[in-house]
């Protein structure tokens, strides 16, 4: 019955997503099979866990899924709406990103001050009213100012909680599938996101009308919608019983003690919020003096460089793309991205079932060194795959799945194959690093330990912002020579450094796990 019912709704799916979002067919079937296998697999691999566990994968779907629509659209929107220059635009958008990984860091102890459902409700409120103001907002100070930053509080309060939501509501023998499962279900958003971001683009090239006659761009529809896909979390997250947790024992349900003074709801949220700075500064506390805290700091610092390859994705891909490429090869930028996505959907519960009996920490070491291997397919000269594009391959990634109709050049080839490959390596180390932070947590600070894996993303924006500043300039400018395959060769290099490090200093780095044995490789 689950499997019929599982059938229909991503036949559902597929259809509105080819025929009604009008993505096409080949998305619109990927997106279909995509939730049916990430569905199937978790039903058979999470029979028993807490209902609370299922709303979290929900939630997260449309979280990172309205979460992917403002990040692909947050560059063109500060530079055509809001009237920024390019470099002003870029500067904004890692700014905004760095800020929101060092809000997530501080959300953490919040989420465990004052509990999940509270976080999630007020993280969905704040990003809800700051997408409204980027939406209709006539000025881009104020959509910068009562807009973005909002937003990248809303954002971080509710990342470390669906993280911790899925370490509470599994037992240790499920946790490896369920982040795997979680994992994926990330990956699904960030591809839904993105195939959506290229179907409203075409099928609204000029904007569109909503409401009573509000105009909007192609940018601020796009942020519409992303505000109706985070007001579809708010049922989810009243569903969520508070207090639920899996213990050894079983499920248990502890509900607040509720606050005494007078029935009145004002004093009751005064109180509330008392307790939650009270209680917040008690378990920042706690986390710095904890033995592992700066052994896990160490260790997230050297993922932030394997992170680095997302940061690329999103803010060095399109420039690149468009130096080498032309306009033809910039707008297939989301479907370049969507590969990774795709795989990611079908490698991590996979990795995640065929290693959940291996340390968190050696699958790490094994996805980078993959990770950092890929950059091998950018590397080489495009010389080197003229005869893989001109076959079969050739015309079935540049035709079929990227739609070209010109003249395919290896740089086409050499991109999905990159993607291709640190997909592999993603799908190994990625979902583990969300399991290692919160398998060391001490009981009560998972939230916390979750919240500080925005510490790669964070190092990552810093260490792509850092290399790209001059590498794209030097060996990839918009004007004149091009040595591309030097600069990605550096590139690949400095990835190579994080798992190097992580297997050879691992007994300075390495804090025992959960259920593992402390130095199994």
């Amino acid at each position: 019955m689950n499997a019929l019912l599982l059938m229909l709704v991503s036949m559902a799916v597929a259809f509105l997503a080819a025929k009604k979002a009008q993505l096409g067919n080949v998305p619109g079937a990927i997106i279909g099979a995509s939730i049916f296998g990430v569905g199937s697999f978790a039903v058979l691999k999470l029979e028993g866990v807490p209902r609370e566990l299922w709303f979290t994968f929900i939630l997260k779907f449309f979280s990172v899924t309205a979460y992917k629509l403002v990040a692909v659209v947050l560059v063109s929107y500060l530079i055509k709406d809001c009237h920024l220059s390019d470099s002003e635009a870029q500067w904004v958008w890692a700014a905004w990103g760095m800020f929101m990984s060092i809000a997530t860091i501080m959300a953490g102890s919040i989420t465990d001050a004052i509990g999940l459902r509270r976080t999630l409700l007020l993280g969905v409120s704040i990003c809800l009213a700051s997408r409204g103001v980027m939406v209709f907002s006539p000025g881009s100070w104020i959509s910068l100012i009562c807009g973005m930053i909002p937003l990248a509080i809303g954002e971080a309060l509710c990342t470390p909680v669906l993280v911790a939501a899925a370490r509470k509501f599994t037992s240790a023998d499920q946790r490896s599938v369920a982040f795997s499962v979680f994992y994926a279900i990330l990956n699904l958003g960030f591809m839904v996101g993105l195939f959506l971001r290229d179907g409203v683009m075409e099928a609204f090239p000029s904007g569109a009308t909503i409401l009573v006659g509000i105009d909007l761009s192609p940018q601020r529809l796009l942020l519409f919608i992303s505000l109706g896909i985070e007001i579809l979390t708010i049922p989810f997250i009243f569903l969520l019983r508070q207090g639920a947790e899996v213990t050894p024992e079983g499920l248990r349900i502890t509900p607040d003690a509720p606050h005494d003074e007078g029935g009145s709801t004002l004093a009751a949220f005064r109180l509330t919020m008392q307790d939650a700075i009270r209680n917040t500064k008690r378990l920042l506390g706690i986390l710095v003096n904890h033995p592992g805290f700066y052994r896990l700091l160490a260790f997230l610092a050297l993922i932030g460089i394997l992170k680095m390859v997302f940061s690329i994705m999103d803010g060095v891909l399109t420039t690149f793309v468009e130096r080498e490429l032309g306009p033809e090869g910039a707008s297939r930028v989301g479907r370049f991205n969507a590969v990774n996505s795709i795989l990611i959907l079908i490698l991590a519960p996979l990795a995640g079932m065929l290693t959940r009996r291996f340390s968190a920490y050696s699958m790490v070491i094994l996805g980078g060194f993959i990770t950092a291997f890929s950059f091998i397919f950018m590397a080489l000269p495009p010389a080197a795959f003229a005869s893989l594009t001109a076959g079969s391959v050739g015309e079935w990634i540049g035709r079929s799945y990227l739609g070209l109709t010109g003249v395919i050049h290896p740089y086409f080839i050499m991109i999905v194959l990159w993607q291709v490959g640190f997909s592999f390596g993603e799908a190994l180390y990625s979902p583990r690093v969300y399991e290692y932070a919160v398998s060391i947590a001490p009981k009560g600070q998972e939230a916390s330990y979750a919240s500080l894996s925005a510490v790669p993303l964070l190092m990552g924006k810093l260490v792509t912002g850092v290399a790209f500043s001059g590498l794209l300039t030097r060996y990839c400018p918009a004007e004149g020579p091009r040595d591309s395959s030097t600069m990605w060769s550096i590139v690949g290099s400095l990835v190579l450094i994080s798992p190097l490090v992580l297997l050879f200093f691992q007994r300075s780095i390495r804090v025992a796990e959960e259920g593992r044995y402390p130095f199994k490789l």
